[in-house]
């Protein structure tokens, strides 16, 4: 089944990501879970949010710096450390999430173009253009996906 992410909802949606997640860097397998999170939102490949016991402690490191998301509230980041590789700020996540998005909490989302490969059961996702937004790209969505220059204002 083919989805566009312009029928995706403003706010957006949380929705169970029914497929198996993997997130590798540096030859090691930092996320894996059956029990992830989709965020969709109107013009956004869906983000993947990882439960906190489906990710490696030992591979996430919180960094300094904030953002703030109208919907979901302020954002953490994260460096990503795994076999002899060091990603800056290649994940975040919600600490307090605003209400609508409280199941977020303490979840990571991973930058799928700062990892080794990220994967949806066995495909291998391809990253949102640009170096804001997280989405994670597979076969069965359709676009135009924000993220491209010029696309901000979207």
């Amino acid at each position: 089944m083919t989805e566009s992410v312009w029928d995706y909802p403003r706010p957006p949606a949380l929705v169970p990501c029914e497929r198996h997640v993997r997130v590798e860097l540096g030859g090691v397998v930092v996320a894996d879970s059956r029990a992830a999170l989709r965020v969709l939102e109107t013009s956004h490949p869906p983000t993947i949010y990882v439960p906190p016991a489906d990710v490696d402690a030992a591979s996430v490191r919180a960094v300094a710096g904030r953002s703030f998301c109208e919907w979901k509230g302020v954002a953490t980041y994260f460096d990503v450390i795994a076999g002899r590789r060091r990603e800056v700020r290649a994940a975040w996540g919600y600490p307090d999430p605003a209400g609508p998005y409280e199941a977020l909490r303490d979840h990571v989302a991973f930058y799928p173009g700062r990892m080794d490969a990220c994967w949806l059961d066995d495909e291998r996702v391809q990253s949102q253009p640009g170096d804001f937004y997280g989405g994670w790209i597979t076969a069965d969505l359709r676009g135009p996906f924000k993220g491209e220059p010029g696309t901000r204002s979207w």
